[in-house]
């Protein structure tokens, strides 16, 4: 079965030994916090050896049927030793996790994740060494073959960024925490070549995966099975798809192989860390047996294409016989780009301030820039996830009596229910009023700007990123507020460590004061935009997202 399945029966002690020794080992494998499979040998495995020679090998847990098969048998390494392999099936991230706070006698000796790009997360201190493949497995998007139909993906398929970012939920628990997300990611930023354009793209792809009501992959994947036209995409390895589909009987779940190539989980060998003189024979057996001929014969007839990318063994419908293009990642940039996805599951508290000054009537694109800001800013508002706090003030010059500045909506948090609405629904209302809304005085930036980060700071809120973001298309014209010197000043004597807050500018225009943005934005730490180009402001508004 996939790993999206549920396996709760499949992870069970199959050690012999005493029901509760095995109840034990269970319960401390939960504990540890690891998905775990215990895999030996019989009792009787060493019988015929003189001394037994035990590596702990660690698998990916949809490996560990094959691993158990492989490596049932004690191997003798002559002179009466044998060597044999007690296999734990555990989450590559759990056994990153242990590489990192485990002594070397609790690691594995061998360590066969479902992708390399686990070893560049563990880093260069966890001691991994490259000794071969087990298998391959392209990186696809599940969904039914009905949903696939709609789409008109059947006959032409998508890139990777119009599947991750279109309308169409993507049913992923955490984008950082399988590799199959992370590949996706990475197949975005790459097929984009980079910059600044591509981590946008990615962006907006994580947003849109947490966009919605939660769909768990199994549930998505139940749908799919189903022919559910309106079924989720799921990341998925292709042998995840096989697995199911020969579970479930007539099964509709098919593989979407995007336009640009797939990324490949690729089952690496890694030896961890150095083994000493009496063990190598043991660890050296060990290896060799996982990438024998009887090695890729088995991960074949289990649904993986061989280290070479040959199809698996009757892969069943919904899937293509013939190997995908390789869409290669650039290692080097997956740990930057796990370090930003950390960024982005850090709650935002965010107070957003528009300027609705007389001049954001100005032409635009098709309309105004004050139409164009509310299209903006509604389309980000519909990705952002709901663990979010969002508030919002419009400002132009003395909106409410000599104040600058009028509170909409105060910081609250995105689903939180207010008068038969939700916060998220009561933004958008207001936000379609900002054309509506537009003052006949200019703009009180520098006022509004210090009422903004003040009142940030009163609902500071350790748990999450912190930050007043105003977009504004003009430059300060509140002749008796306070000055940039001024406020520059305030800002620093004002300026809290234990309750830091980022302004984050976002210059609209060419008339907008970027220079004083830029200022203001490096006082608290934060970052300025520019969008001369009026159309630019989806994007800025999802790299201000990013940097945030």
């Amino acid at each position: 079965m996939g790993r999206h399945a549920d396996t709760t029966a499949q992870r069970r002690t199959t050690r012999p030994a005493p029901l509760a020794i095995g109840a034990a080992l269970l319960v401390l494998a939960l504990v540890a916090g690891g998905l775990v499979w215990w895999l030996s040998s019989g009792s009787d495995a060493g019988a015929d050896c003189d001394e037994t020679r035990t590596v702990r090998v660690t698998v990916a847990p949809e490996m560990g049927v094959v691993a158990q098969g492989l490596l049932d048998e004690s191997q003798d390494l002559g002179g009466g030793t044998c060597a044999l392999a007690e296999v734990t099936a555990q989450e590559p991230l759990q056994t990153v996790g242990d590489l990192t706070a485990l002594e070397g006698s609790a690691l594995p000796q061998v360590w066969v994740p479902d992708s390399s790009l686990w070893a560049v997360r563990a880093g260069d201190d966890a001691g991994l060494d490259p000794s071969g493949s087990m298998a391959r497995s392209p990186v696809v998007l599940g969904t039914s073959r009905a949903a696939a139909d709609q789409l008109g993906w059947s006959a032409q398929p998508p890139g990777w960024r119009a599947a991750l970012s279109g309308e169409r939920p993507v049913a992923v628990p955490d984008l950082a925490t399988s590799a199959e997300g992370v590949a996706a990611l990475a197949a975005v930023q790459t097929s984009l070549g980079g910059g600044d354009q591509a981590d946008n793209a990615v962006v907006q792809a994580v947003l849109a995966a947490r966009r919605g009501p939660a769909v768990t992959p199994a549930d998505a994947l139940t749908a799919a099975a189903a022919d559910d036209a309106g079924a989720p995409l799921v990341p998925v390895s292709e042998q995840e798809v096989i697995s199911l589909n020969r579970a479930t009987q007539d099964s509709a779940l098919v593989a979407v192989y995007p336009a640009e190539g797939s990324p490949q989980l690729d089952y690496p060998v890694l030896r961890v860390g150095s083994a000493s003189d009496e063990d190598r024979a043991a660890v050296d057996a060990v290896i060799r047996t996982l990438t024998s001929e009887a090695a890729r014969t088995a991960v074949l007839d289990a649904g993986f294409r061989d280290a070479e990318g040959n199809p698996p063994t009757e892969p069943g419908p919904g899937v293509q016989e013939q190997a995908p293009q390789a869409l290669d990642v650039d290692t080097e940039q997956v740990q930057g780009l796990l370090d930003e996805l950390a960024r982005l599951a850090a709650p935002s508290r965010l107070l957003t301030v528009f300027d609705v000054s007389q001049s954001m009537e100005a032409p635009a694109g098709d309309g105004t820039r004050a139409t164009l800001a509310r299209d903006a800013a509604r389309s980000a508002l519909s990705l952002i996830p709901g663990t979010s706090s969002i508030g919002l003030w419009f400002f132009a010059y003395q909106l409410e009596g000599e104040q600058d500045w009028v509170e909409l909506e105060p910081i609250r948090g995105l689903q939180e229910e207010v008068g038969g609405s939700t916060q998220r629904d009561l933004l958008d209302a207001a936000l379609d009023t900002i054309p509506e809304r537009l003052s006949r005085g200019g703009t009180g930036l520098f006022d509004t700007t210090l009422g903004a980060v003040r009142a940030a700071r009163e609902q500071y809120d350790p748990g999450a990123v912190s930050s007043v973001v105003i977009v504004t298309d003009g430059t300060n014209e509140d002749s008796t507020g306070i000055g940039l010197d001024q406020l520059l000043q305030t800002l620093q004597d004002e300026a809290d460590p234990s309750r830091p807050v980022k302004v984050i500018g976002v210059a609209l225009g060419p008339d907008a004061d970027i220079a004083a943005l830029e200022q203001i934005a490096a006082a608290t730490g934060g970052a300025a935009y520019s969008a001369v180009d009026p159309t630019d402001l989806q994007d800025v508004l999802f790299d201000a997202l990013r940097q945030r």
